[in-house]
């Protein structure tokens, strides 16, 4: 069990998204658990992302009031981190290094550079390691949210 889990923003959308109802009622739960737990970390790019698409993409989207209150909340009860220039530099090289994605390579540099070792996103597959960052993904088959409530030496 990690003292601190990074959330990717598919995570966040999912938990909205009223044309996924199981992985909406998931994205709820892992949420909630992380928020009571004070386990949660967000990325100022992660609340950005979220609101792009929260206002564009989703099937009713948010208004604009609808996020913005959603992202006051985050701001309110997770912890935020900035994306800073190292994080960065760190981020593309990880795109040159592994291949990633730019967005995706700097939430890993995020989680990398602030040492927390989960991250919880749909974007990597099942499990995946990258340089000691962990990506597991909440709604694949063998995810076990009690495994990661504190305590728990099973994650």
């Amino acid at each position: 069990m990690a003292d601190r889990i990074m959330v990717d923003t598919n995570v966040l959308l999912y938990a909205y998204d009223r044309g996924e109802p199981s992985k909406q009622s998931q994205a709820l739960a892992v949420l909630d658990h992380l928020a009571v737990n004070r386990l949660g970390v967000l990325t100022s790019q992660v609340l950005a992302e979220f609101f792009v698409n929260a206002t564009r993409r989703l099937k009713p989207p948010l208004t604009t009031e609808e996020a913005y209150g959603c992202i006051q909340n985050y701001l309110l009860s997770w912890e935020i981190l900035d994306i800073t220039g190292p994080i960065v530099l760190e981020a593309v090289r990880g795109v040159r290094s592994y291949q990633m994605a730019y967005w995706d390579a700097q939430i890993w540099a995020s989680a990398k550079m602030s040492q927390i070792p989960i991250v919880f996103s749909e974007d990597f597959g099942q499990r995946a390691i990258i340089e000691g960052v962990s990506f597991v993904n909440p709604f694949g088959r063998n995810f076990n949210l009690e495994a990661w409530l504190p305590g728990s030496k099973t994650s």
